[in-house]
């Protein structure tokens, strides 16, 4: 097991493995089929299950994680319901914003985080982010001709150009579209939510897929807004810690 949790595949199974299963399960939980065929409050079973587990990871992340898990919570509170709710971009199969997702959103920060922060990750890090990089152009063309997803295409190239500005965070981001990619296709198999057929119901000249493929660029602003948070409360602690990088970057 030890062997296991050094190499590069033990420590992607021991963070996005965990999460795919936890969110294969919760989305499953929440589904149209189980509301339907089984019990038709199981929403709840999930909100309780995703809560629990955010408890957990707050409980055993060091004080840094811990701030940065609440400004994802309360970025992912404010987001989903400009987004869904007043931007009508998506909509929820019971037409809410269900109570596990801003938890899961922070819960999703926080492991493809610790992913990236992993030993063998960063050693292949670069040999990751090229893998990675070819699964997304495949991902986003194979939409764009077989779904007509124009909207999808162009929030991936908008992706790749924000990657352009900063290249330091590219393993997380490209991470995160792949990992959004899986979260998206499971939650609108299971009918747990629903994009309209063009962007924001609004857009015609902006044909869309269910769900459109580059979604991950809106994620981002969460990433983002979390991270820049956290710097902006802590300056000083982040400057000594880039002074740092940069000696060791020498060394």
């Amino acid at each position: 097991m030890s062997f296991l949790s050094k190499s590069l595949l033990g420590q992607t199974l021991q963070t996005i493995g965990v999460l795919m299963l936890v969110m294969l399960v919760g989305l499953f939980l929440d589904s149209e089929f189980v509301a339907k065929s089984y019990y038709k409050h199981a929403q709840w079973i999930n909100n309780v299950l995703v809560v629990i587990l955010f408890i957990f990871l707050y409980l055993k992340s060091p004080k840094r994680t811990r701030e940065q898990l609440i400004y994802a919570f309360l970025i992912a509170i404010v987001g989903e319901y400009v987004f869904s709710k007043f931007l009508g971009m998506y909509t929820y199969r019971l037409e809410n914003i269900p109570h596990y997702i801003p938890p899961g959103h922070a819960v999703v920060f926080l492991l493809v985080y610790n992913f990236c922060k992993k030993s063998e990750v960063r050693k292949h890090s670069h040999s990751i982010e090229k893998v990675l990089t070819i699964v997304i152009a495949i991902l986003a063309i194979s939409f764009l001709v077989v779904k007509n997803d124009i909207y999808g295409f162009l929030l991936t190239v908008l992706v790749f150009y924000f990657l352009r500005k900063h290249p330091k965070e590219k393993l997380f981001y490209l991470t995160m579209y792949v990992f959004v990619v899986y979260t998206e296709i499971i939650g609108t198999a299971f009918n747990c939510w629903e994009w309209p057929p063009i962007a924001f119901d609004k857009f015609s000249f902006l044909p869309s897929a269910n769900p459109p493929i580059g979604i991950s660029f809106f994620y981002f602003g969460l990433d983002r807004g979390t991270m820049s948070i956290y710097k902006r409360r802590h300056k000083k602690e982040w400057n000594r810690l880039k002074q740092i990088r940069a000696i060791s970057l020498k060394v």
